[in-house]
């Protein structure tokens, strides 16, 4: 599993309708996207719990030639002509789990990013972080949850979608608009070696 996301802040009187048709009518482009395992399409709104105005989608890549099919096709062109070349950030999959609400459209999405400290080795750092993952995926609400590393910048990241909102999730709270899961079936379960 690969996790992807890209980030496109908007300015601070930008119409997030706009992105809500946007993904209205370009989300279900991707609901049969071979490769992908889903793809969250996520927002964040300017004075209703975040600093600013976000397109921010999350992707959980099944297979490496789906993401490079998406990033070197015409879909992921289509955001550069409209918004420029974001930077894409990515990371390798540790792990990804059901939740109890597995069978429920997310409504809300968290992601929590971490710097493991020089001091701390990297596997014991690893390990603590699946088992935070594994209690995020089985807390009530939680619809899915992946845990995935940075290894160039020692970065982790916790990615857990609920079925609504979590006040209590530490990170980064986003409204999921809509949810393309062609192969979630085939994104591996529990730890990813």
């Amino acid at each position: 599993m690969h996790v992807m996301q890209y980030e496109i802040t908007l300015p601070a009187d930008y119409d997030m309708e706009i992105i809500r048709e946007r993904v209205a009518t370009k989300g279900p482009l991707l609901d049969a996207f071979p490769g992908l395992g889903l793809k969250a399409y996520l927002i964040r709104e300017r004075g209703k719990g975040s600093p600013v105005n976000q397109y921010a989608p999350c992707y959980l890549w099944a297979a490496p030639e789906g993401m490079n099919s998406f990033l070197w096709g015409p879909g992921f062109q289509g955001v550069v002509d409209d918004f420029g070349r974001p930077e894409v950030q990515h990371w390798t999959g540790l792990s990804y789990g059901e939740g109890p609400s597995a069978g429920a459209l997310p409504r809300t999405a968290v992601r929590r990013r971490e710097r493991i400290p020089p001091a701390v080795r990297p596997a014991e750092a690893v390990e603590a972080a699946l088992e935070e993952s594994v209690r995020l995926a089985a807390a009530p609400g939680a619809v899915a949850a992946a845990l995935a590393v940075d290894p160039r910048r020692w970065e982790l990241v916790h990615f857990t979608l609920w079925e609504q909102a979590s006040p209590e999730a530490v990170g980064d709270h986003y409204e999921v608009l809509h949810l393309s899961a062609p192969e979630r079936e085939r994104l591996a379960r529990g730890r990813q070696w």
